[in-house]
């Protein structure tokens, strides 16, 4: 009976500890592969939190603006509203009194979310442990970018706004017309119309699956370079903490990197509707 109660309580393996870690707070358990019921509220909560978080900073950065010699935070905002601003410049041609801070705020929005995955793997884990909340709290997936979930939200929303205008700068009956006569003409109207539908899902699909496949996988290697000290040797732990340390740098250029190619195909896309064929 000891034995057996030993077992029972012993740690997980490699594979189920890995799915564990990237098991969702969702409202009910999936049993489809597309269920608009179920809401992840893991990544509700942070994608949230860290809207706020990024309005907050983005505030009390413009409230202690000054005139004179800019401080290390004025100076770092600053650099970033003239980058994003430079490329609006350079992709839309048109009113960017909206586009520009549609920018700004995605390329913060996703640098703040992706940068969550440098918090420790099993940091809520242990916390909802220490309190007795494992019950409570089974699963919690703390990136909202390695959710497929949240990423394709924010697609469909740059969706929404490609089409929003699309037709506010070329009028209705103008979409229209190009849907049904780009590429090839007014003749092939019909393959005009698939290859269209077929570009703006192409576009809200992989702008999606580029950002959460990126940092699925980054996610994958933290957990694979965590397991690594659960070896319980001398090289199972400095594994980890050079592993670890050299991951978590690159993981910077990657968090950053992503955040600016989300933007930049947002401003790409934005732009494109600018434009006529």
């Amino acid at each position: 009976m000891a034995a057996g109660a030993a077992t029972e309580h012993a740690a997980p393996t490699a594979s189920e500890y890995i799915v564990h870690h990237l098991g969702h707070l969702s409202t009910h358990h999936q049993e489809k592969i597309v269920d608009f019921s179920i809401i992840n509220m893991d990544t509700m909560f942070w994608s949230i939190a860290m809207g706020v978080l990024g309005l907050l900073i983005m505030y009390m950065a413009a409230r202690r603006a000054t005139p004179g010699v800019p401080g290390r935070m004025q100076a770092f905002v600053e650099m970033i509203v003239e980058m994003v601003d430079d490329q609006a410049k350079s992709i839309v041609h048109g009113n960017r009194a909206f586009i520009a801070p549609l920018a700004l705020t995605v390329f913060v929005w996703v640098a703040l979310m992706n940068s969550l995955d440098f918090l420790p793997v099993d940091l809520f884990s242990a916390l909802f442990h220490w309190f007795g909340l494992e019950n409570v709290f089974p699963h919690h997936r703390v990136v909202p970018t390695a959710d497929l979930n949240g990423t394709l939200g924010m697609a469909v929303g740059v969706l929404v706004l490609m089409l929003y205008y699309n037709l506010k700068i070329k009028g209705f009956g103008g979409f229209l017309h190009e849907i049904f006569s780009a590429p090839f003409g007014i003749w092939l109207a019909p393959f005009n119309l698939l290859l269209n539908i077929i570009e703006f899902a192409a576009k809200t699909v992989s702008l999606g699956m580029r950002l959460f496949g990126n940092m699925y996988a980054g996610e994958l290697l933290f957990l694979l370079i965590a397991l690594l000290g659960s070896t319980a040797t001398v090289f199972g732990f400095v594994g980890q903490v050079i592993a670890g340390s050299m991951w978590a740098i690159f993981h910077i250029l990657i968090v950053l990197l992503q955040a600016f190619i989300f933007m930049m195909l947002t401003l790409v896309y934005i732009g494109q509707a600018h434009e006529g064929h």
